[in-house]
């Protein structure tokens, strides 16, 4: 079966889809391609990546591409769990790493990174709000969701792995620093 993952290095929803590729040990291959580029606007004509194609399977959203890979590959393991609770626990934390996440300290990395230095004061202060709340939430459970790694705790792993790129370590917030750690368990 041909498995392809679509997108760029540097990209936080593409890693992970990497990582969680490489935690499942599924073979794939990485075809870097831009947001605009041709391959990638024929398979999502928003222009988004990552981009997952399994076999017929093409799916895109690096959340998405998660709950396909949880639920086909890991079914029963507790990365996306079937509880209620847990469930919903999991999605306000997609949401948060979509929002909140993407807009603070993702956003203020790559102002950083592209030298946007207008884009980096805006996305501090969205960093600076978030940033006590997830560690306070670290401080009541060992992970994001519930009280085993989930889909959680990977789509918020790459950006506050990367977050210091943008800003300021994350001295203070010694909670967070527990995020990379459920990859060693």
């Amino acid at each position: 079966m041909a498995r392809r993952l679509y997108g760029i290095p540097l990209s936080g929803h593409v890693h992970r889809v990497r990582l969680f590729l490489s935690i499942l040990k599924l073979d794939y291959s990485f075809v870097e391609a831009s947001m605009q580029s041709p391959e990638v606007l024929k398979l999502n004509p928003l222009g988004q990546i990552p981009i997952l194609e399994d076999g017929d399977i093409i799916l895109t959203d690096s959340n998405a591409i998660l709950v396909y890979l949880a639920k086909t590959y890991a079914p029963d393991s507790s990365w996306l769990p079937e509880d209620a609770l847990g469930a919903a626990r999991v999605q306000k934390w997609f949401s948060i790493a979509a929002g909140e996440l993407r807009y603070g300290p993702a956003m203020a990395r790559a102002a950083t990174l592209w030298k946007r230095p207008d884009d980096i004061a805006p996305a501090q202060a969205k960093a600076a709000k978030l940033l006590p709340f997830m560690n306070d939430e670290l401080k009541q459970r060992p992970f994001l969701a519930c009280d085993m790694p989930t889909l959680a705790d990977l789509s918020c792993y790459a950006y506050i792995k990367r977050a210091p790129g943008g800003f300021e370590k994350l001295s203070g917030y010694e909670a967070l620093c527990v995020i990379p750690s459920f990859i060693l368990r």
